[in-house]
């Protein structure tokens, strides 16, 4: 990198700021995602392709995990890089492939989901495990094809007393870098507020369906996904795109620089918060963190059949239910028909 694209910030509020964040994602983030894993590999009964989505969702979020202690130490040293050149590189290949990775794996859950409830017959829901996964690598292939040019090329930076790792030139566009970070973006964007809106119409179309427990997890679920994605990524995007508007009077003005540090750091909420995300996902993560005695467990009552509660069938068992029993509903006899039988 070349030293005049460099900015000296003085009295540095980056450097305040950053590190208390990062930690408290670091612990959280950490805690949640290595239970969800736990859950993943040791109490998952059954995969299906959304189990896949998913778990792949929290291998990125766990990447970030490796990462965040070195970005840590680099604040608290007031934005001084202490590693060396390869290890900047890979930090911020990493950095950049989680949120991707997190980007992609959000938007083929809320795509998968919508399927599920809005076309409970398509061909999609009906794909095999082994499908699944090959989309899974194909999926993380274009992933580090779209952030491998960050091992291209040092992100070093001389300033006067320290050497900056950063991936963003702070004094002009940084062309495939910008181009990347603005369209994994808003395409999934579009995606995503397609899904939730389609489900969420879908299910207030059929109000019987609707009250269904099981389909009402649908619903909080693919919300979450939406407010997630927009909670961890939109600021950046705006920080970014402001500055792309106002460069190059906006190249060194430090609010800037701290603006987008800090929207860059909402970045790294999303490994923090998809934890939410998987309790939504499926029964069987409540069950899950009820046997870890987070929630209080339910008592057992032996003896009694076991019978199927609707909030425990696919989603799609409980649309073509609820489409058979509309039918048969017009075909059932009125109440004086009935009586005319009984008597």
């Amino acid at each position: 990198m070349d030293n005049g694209s460099c900015c000296l910030i003085e009295g540095d509020l980056i450097s305040q700021v950053m590190p208390p964040l990062l930690i408290l994602v670091f612990v959280l983030g950490a805690l949640g995602n290595g239970i969800a894993l736990c859950g993943f590999c040791f109490h998952m009964k059954t995969w299906k392709p959304s189990t896949i989505y998913l778990f792949n969702l929290a291998v990125a979020d766990f990447l970030l995990m490796i990462c965040l202690p070195l970005r840590t130490d680099y604040y608290l040293r007031r934005r001084h890089w202490t590693f060396g050149d390869v290890p900047c590189r890979l930090v911020l290949f990493m950095l950049a492939m989680n949120r991707a990775g997190s980007i992609v794996f959000l938007t083929v859950v809320a795509a998968d989901r919508y399927f599920k409830v809005v076309h409970p017959h398509h061909m999609m829901n009906a794909i095999s495990n082994r499908t699944a996964a090959a989309t899974v690598c194909v999926l993380w292939t274009l992933v580090i094809l779209g952030t491998v040019h960050l091992l291209m090329e040092s992100h070093l930076c001389a300033q006067e007393t320290a050497l900056s790792c950063e991936s963003f030139i702070m004094e002009s566009a940084n062309g495939w870098h910008d181009i990347m970070f603005q369209l994994e973006f808003f395409l999934p964007l579009t995606i995503i507020l397609f899904c939730s809106f389609k489900v969420v119409w879908s299910l207030r179309q059929r109000q019987k369906l609707a009250r269904q427990t099981r389909m009402k997890r649908a619903t909080q679920f693919i919300r979450m996904v939406a407010a997630v994605f927009i909670t961890c990524y939109l600021p950046s995007v705006l920080a970014r795109l402001y500055f792309l508007w106002t460069v190059p009077s906006s190249a060194c003005d430090p609010s800037v620089h701290i603006a987008l540090h800090v929207t860059l750091s909402f970045t790294y909420l999303n490994s923090m918060l998809d934890p939410l995300i998987y309790y939504f996902s499926s029964p069987s993560f409540p069950k899950f963190y009820t046997k870890l005695k987070i929630c209080s467990p339910r008592p057992k009552h032996p003896g009694r059949p076991k019978i199927q509660r609707s909030e425990e069938m696919p989603i799609s068992t409980l649309c073509r239910k609820s489409s058979m029993d509309e039918a048969n509903s017009s075909q059932r006899p009125s109440d004086g028909q009935w009586a005319l039988q009984v008597c």
